[in-house]
């Protein structure tokens, strides 16, 4: 079954009789003469039609979209989230068409719609065409539109540059955005992020400000010399969960002197060796 044809079902699932008829009928109008003007009509009503309630996908339909398409996971999306893109999808437009509606939607969408549209990113035809606007949604003042394209969205691992999905780790620590729920964080990483993170805790210990355990994440697999000593410092004067990332990083970490730290906090490496800690429970205690 398509991204399409799942959406379509669990909104009818979902519905009460008229918003079911008013989501066909706005479909079948997408197949007119009329289908640019009807689409901007049809979103614009969404909020109003079918409301905001949670979509609710239990296992089953969480499973059947990680089918349809790989690493899509659609479980915090809501009734007029999901109704956005699927009315998007059922112009059948490919290729330049679909992105030139896609932009001329997101220049006049509102901050919800923007959120349905960004979140639609891995579902939409020939995905190269819609790195741009993917950036545009990573440079975004407003977190939930950067959040859209961030979290629980296959897109950004699959599409942007290595400097492109540097900078957006990088801001999502900056603005206070969680870096769990983002897809292929850890396939992704690389050594210049490891730089890069390390640097900005460098930065906000100067300023004694508090640093996201979180950003260890991406330093572990690259954790020798310098980055081995940051880790050396959190462990031996940070909070719990500082201490508990700490120990997560060093059990990715692949030289001697890693491994030889984390020897030496033999509690936490094990508490890691046996999925005591994780880098789920760190975000729930940071």
């Amino acid at each position: 079954m398509s991204p399409a044809e799942l959406l379509q079902q669990w909104l009818a699932a979902r519905l009460d009789a008229a918003g079911r008829d008013w989501l066909d009928s706005a479909v079948a109008a997408l197949r007119g003469p009329n289908a640019e003007r009807e689409l901007y009509r049809s979103v614009s009503l969404v909020s109003r039609k079918l409301g905001k309630e949670p979509l609710a996908l239990d296992r089953a339909a969480l499973a059947a979209a990680d089918a349809a398409r790989r690493g899509w996971d659609p479980s915090a999306w809501t009734l007029d989230q999901a109704a956005r893109v699927r009315l998007l999808l059922a112009t059948g437009d490919a290729g330049e068409t679909f992105a030139r509606r896609l932009d001329q939607l997101c220049a006049t969408a509102d901050l919800d719609e923007l959120v349905a549209f960004y979140s639609g990113l891995p579902l939409y035809p020939d995905a190269p065409r819609h790195r741009l606007r993917a950036a545009e949604g990573v440079r975004s003042n407003k977190r939930v539109v950067f959040e859209a394209v961030v979290h629980r969205n296959p897109y950004p691992a699959e599409q942007l540059a290595e400097d492109a999905w540097n900078q957006m780790v990088l801001k999502a620590l900056f603005v206070g955005a969680a870096l769990d729920p983002i897809v292929g964080l850890d396939r992704r990483a690389n050594a210049t992020l490891a730089r890069m993170l390390c640097d900005y805790a460098h930065e906000r210990w100067a300023a004694r400000r508090a640093v996201s355990p979180e950003l260890w994440r991406c330093v572990g697999p690259f954790a020798s010399g310098e980055r081995v000593a940051d880790l050396a410092r959190v462990l031996d004067g940070g909070t719990p969960a500082e201490r508990a990332a700490a120990a997560l990083a060093l059990y990715r970490a692949p030289t001697a002197e890693a491994r030889a730290l984390l020897e030496r906090h033999g509690a936490l490496r094990d508490a890691v060796a046996t999925g005591a800690v994780t880098w789920s429970s760190v975000l729930d205690a940071a």
